[in-house]
């Protein structure tokens, strides 16, 4: 999701109060590996995860993050020596002196860190204590696993108990100078979403989650701050679910930077099916102090936009790959408060595309190379005969369900984490999974 790294917030008006109290359904009576087991048995039907990664000892489940992408070579470093091991094999303690840096590569004769070969198949290194290795440089709590992608390349993959995740998330989704109440409320959101993620994806994948905007920044142990680390340990356990009482289901909890006084539908912004906690809503002024509020006018040339639209096209197999010149670019439809739903992208050979908001500015912004680049899609654009203009542009981000710098505003004035919650999710429940 995207961090909120531009400008900070301050708005007018207060969200509407809602009685706000942890449902019954998972009471403190069970424990926690029951309410969780509930919660995840409650999820949609055809849900795949993997049951490899062990569930934490304190009861938070693990999620499975992708730190590192396609690399031929790490540095591994360790204040103490970890154990590892490749595949079933039994683990055996690295021999590495403290602070000492060795490379990890994949050989044709298998794993090599340092001097040692190890094999084939995955490799999973275990720390002797959260922080005692670094790979490239980084830290992060839980495991590490090198996953082999083929031609002498591997992903890192961090495992982690949820919570340990959350807290090396929130300082990279918000600035540090923000309100605690703001911190606990996108850990709840924060840890919706990456809980239902990691119990919906299929376990072949190999990982849940990207450590970037992709899913959500994440900067391990060396991002972590006493806020964060505080946020975290207050909401310990609460997420987010709907449904009819008894029958509530943890659901895809979306936040982004700022919504511009509208937010969208989930079904609008990402083709998912329409649920109440992700529809849209009539915000009002009240993320203001963002200076994506408002945005100038964004101007492309035609040229430019077939180029980065083919090429969106090429990189989702789509038949925008094949556009023609773009003509022009209007808006199809829009939602209830006159938000842009969908677009539809003409080419001169009269050839027509339709494309939903969040696929229209993604497709926008490809390739830009540092161009100019849509902040959201709460936008209108202005066809001429070389350019387009996008005008009266609103917000930053996709604008489904939390917005950050709403939450901040209302943070200031007062509104505790679960009202901020509950107000950004109609008809949603907060509930105690573990």
């Amino acid at each position: 999701m995207e961090a909120i790294a531009q400008g900070m917030v301050r708005r007018t008006g207060r969200w509407p109060i809602v009685p706000i109290s942890l449902q019954p359904l998972l009471h403190h009576a069970c424990s926690s590996a029951t309410r969780l087991a509930i919660l995840l048995s409650l999820l949609p039907l055809g849900c795949n995860h993997a049951q490899s990664i062990p569930e934490s000892a304190p009861g938070a489940p693990m999620v499975r993050v992708l730190v590192l992408e396609n690399r031929p070579r790490v540095n591994l470093t360790a204040s103490e020596a970890p154990s590892v091991h490749v595949g079933t094999g039994a683990a055996q303690p690295l021999d590495i002196s403290p602070g000492a840096a060795i490379p990890v590569s994949l050989t044709a004769l298998g794993w090599k860190l340092g001097a040692a070969r190890l094999g084939f198949g995955q490799l999973t290194v275990e720390p002797a204590s959260d922080g005692t290795v670094r790979v490239d440089g980084h830290a992060y709590r839980g495991r590490y696993r090198f996953i082999p992608r083929g031609g002498g390349t591997f992903d890192v993959v961090n495992d982690v108990d949820v919570d340990g995740y959350l807290m090396g998330v929130l300082p990279k989704e918000m600035y540090a100078s923000w309100h605690k109440e703001s911190y606990r409320a996108l850990a709840v959101v924060a840890r919706t979403y990456a809980v239902y993620v990691s119990r919906t994806n299929a376990a072949a994948s190999g990982y849940d989650l990207f450590a970037d905007t992709r899913s959500m920044m994440y900067g391990g142990m060396d991002a972590e701050s006493a806020k964060s680390r505080a946020a975290v340990e207050a909401t310990r356990g609460i997420v987010l679910a709907y449904g009819a009482p008894g029958q509530e289901k943890i659901f895809k909890a979306y936040y982004s930077s700022c919504c511009g006084g509208v937010t969208q539908d989930a079904s609008d912004a990402f083709g998912e099916p329409p649920i109440e906690p992700l529809s849209e809503q009539n915000i009002g002024p009240r993320c203001t102090e963002s200076p994506y509020f408002n945005w100038p006018t964004v101007t492309i040339s035609r040229t430019e936009l077939t180029r980065r639209i083919r090429l969106w096209g090429a990189h989702n197999n789509a038949p925008e790959a094949n556009i023609g010149p773009v003509l022009r670019i209007d808006i199809l439809s829009s939602n209830h408060f006159g938000r842009p739903a969908s677009f539809i992208i003409t080419d001169t050979r009269g050839y027509q595309y339709r494309l939903n908001c969040e696929d229209t500015r993604l497709a926008i912004n490809t390739d830009a190379n540092g161009g100019a680049t849509l902040p959201s899609s709460f936008c209108r654009p202005v066809n001429s005969a070389t350019d387009i203009r996008f005008t009266q542009g609103h917000g930053y981000g996709h604008g489904v369900g939390l917005c950050q710098w709403c939450t901040q505003h209302e943070a200031i004035a007062g509104v505790p984490y679960r009202q901020i919650v509950l107000s950004a999710f109609p008809k949603a429940v907060l509930l105690k999974a573990y």
